[in-house]
């Protein structure tokens, strides 16, 4: 149905849950601030890191840098490991590739850590193009990521947008995916609050990999 493909990661590959939220609890706790319930933090599963610290906690510049950087302190040597493939996703991502679809990963998260991800799962030869954010926090924007990705794709750009679709489990990524003009999945699965794909008018809401396969791999 689409020979495009940009899949998000955290919420849509893959579950991250126990891995960021535990390093964010880490983050908070060198500042001084303890949050014992995970369940609390699942909201920072998907938007850029820092805006998530600011928003939800209220830090300051100064200690918005210094929790990412714990974050990422224990999220680079132990948090990107507490993850699970969603079932079945291994085996969509095979048969999207042995159909000639083009695929690509589309992530907020620091793409050294996205790139890590992939190896641990040893689906990295999967996609042609991976993008994520970078370590000072530009790039982080589902937008700015999807630019670079069709940059990647067609460097001539001649984009064939009705051909390409962003999959996605967070309302950035289905905002993210129409503002450039892409076609938009949002997946029901991952960490979206109830009726967040809704209101961003996703095209396709699947609830499962399997549905997702039915509309990728019809």
């Amino acid at each position: 149905m689409f020979s495009y493909i940009l899949f998000d990661l955290d919420g849509t590959v893959s579950d991250p849950k126990i891995g960021i939220t535990r390093s964010v609890q880490y983050a908070l706790r060198a500042l001084g601030i303890e949050e014992a319930d995970l369940n609390r933090l699942e909201p920072f599963i998907g938007p850029p890191l820092r805006d998530s610290f600011r928003e939800y906690y209220g830090l300051d510049e100064e200690q918005t840098e210094f929790a990412v950087s714990k974050y990422l302190d224990r999220s680079l040597n132990k948090g990107i490991y507490e993850n699970v493939l969603y079932p079945g996703m291994k085996e969509l991502l095979a048969g999207l590739k042995a159909m000639g679809c083009h695929l690509a990963i589309a992530s907020s998260k620091l793409e050294l850590s996205v790139k890590k991800i992939l190896q641990y799962f040893s689906i990295g030869d999967s996609f042609e193009v991976v993008v994520g954010s970078e370590a000072d926090g530009t790039r982080s924007r589902k937008e700015e990521i999807i630019e670079e990705i069709l940059q990647r794709f067609f460097p001539d750009g001649n984009i064939p947008y009705d051909d390409i679709v962003m999959v996605g489990d967070r309302k950035f990524d289905i905002i993210g995916g129409r503002e450039m003009g892409l076609h938009q999945i949002g997946v029901a699965y991952g960490y979206a609050p109830e009726g967040e794909l809704e209101a961003a008018e996703a095209e396709y809401i699947v609830h499962s990999v399997e549905e997702l396969e039915k509309i990728l791999l019809p």
